[in-house]
């Protein structure tokens, strides 16, 4: 029988997963009009600066280690990975960006293995295997170099490399402050790469102010927070397990959207991430891998 309780659950849990989904079909609009690493920084420059600002009261990093740390963060969590999907949008389908993103904590898995000695369950190793075959039916078997899957691979590397580092170094700190500054450190890395690696444009329109304030609050301030919620007053584990539903709706709003061509290749392929991801996420008792989000983010 369906609680009030469950209700809410599934409504935020829904409600999040589309704001993270939305944002690479949102994103690869706002690409007509500003540069990829310009877009990224304004939103996070944005989104840093409003959040700060509504958790003013808490208590900031007393130590300047402390402030390096943040700023690592940042740099992997927001430049890496904002920075890399957005570039990967220029080339590639909304959907093929979200699904290469959300492979991440496949990655963390495997990274967790090799630099922390984690030890996972058979489930959870077989769910990554299910993951990366997922992968190469999405791509459909192609491996050759193409430039927008390299990137979006990558952003899911940077994902799992700043996961691994929050786990490490997140009880240092309060987690809105942390997640507050580390988007306007990595908002401003990244406006230090669009005036030195691309040649900076803003078509300035209603529709595009309207897509960077899109992403700004909603995709990145209110996800933000529903999701932290949600890891507050549920269990972590089982939260993240249902991270599958964002790269559903990022093909879905790529195809609502855009109108992009969902293919069976992508379909199938995106199934079997989602069967990898659910199973390397479903609660255990060892090392769960939680997604500390910034996105889409």
């Amino acid at each position: 029988m369906l609680t009030k309780d469950t209700l809410k659950f599934a409504g935020l849990v829904i409600a999040t997963t589309a704001l993270m989904g939305s944002s690479f079909a949102i994103g690869k609009i706002g690409l007509q009009f500003i540069s990829p690493f310009l877009l990224v920084a304004v939103r996070f420059l944005i989104a840093g600066i409003v959040m700060a600002i509504i958790v003013r009261h808490r208590p900031l990093p007393q130590h300047i280690g402390d402030w390096v740390r943040v700023g690592i963060i940042g740099l992997f969590q927001t430049a890496g990975v904002m920075g890399m999907i957005f570039l990967s949008l220029e080339t590639i389908s909304a959907g093929e960006s979200s699904i290469l993103t959300f492979v991440n904590p496949l990655l963390v898995v495997i990274l967790a293995t090799i630099f922390t000695k984690a030890r996972y369950t058979l489930r959870q190793y077989l769910g990554v295997l299910l993951g990366f075959f997922g992968v190469v039916v999405t791509l459909g078997g192609n491996f050759s170099i193409h430039m927008g899957v390299v990137y979006g691979f990558t952003g899911a590397l940077s994902w799992a490399i700043a996961t691994l580092l929050i786990k490490r170094w997140g009880a240092r700190f309060d987690i809105w402050i942390l997640t507050a500054y580390q988007m306007m450190i990595g908002g401003l890395i990244l406006m230090i790469a669009a005036v030195n690696l691309e040649t900076p444009r803003f078509v300035v329109n209603m529709e595009s102010i309207v897509i960077v304030l899109w992403l700004a609050l909603m995709a990145s301030v209110v996800q933000f927070g529903i999701w932290f919620y949600l890891l507050h007053h549920n269990d972590p584990g089982k939260v993240s397990a249902f991270l599958f539903l964002a790269p559903f709706f990022g093909v879905l709003f790529g195809w609502l959207l855009l109108h992009e061509i969902i293919t069976q290749t992508v379909m199938v392929g995106g199934l079997l991430i989602i069967g990898g991801i659910i199973l390397v996420n479903w609660p255990t008792r060892t090392f769960p891998v939680h997604a500390v989000k910034n996105c889409p983010d």
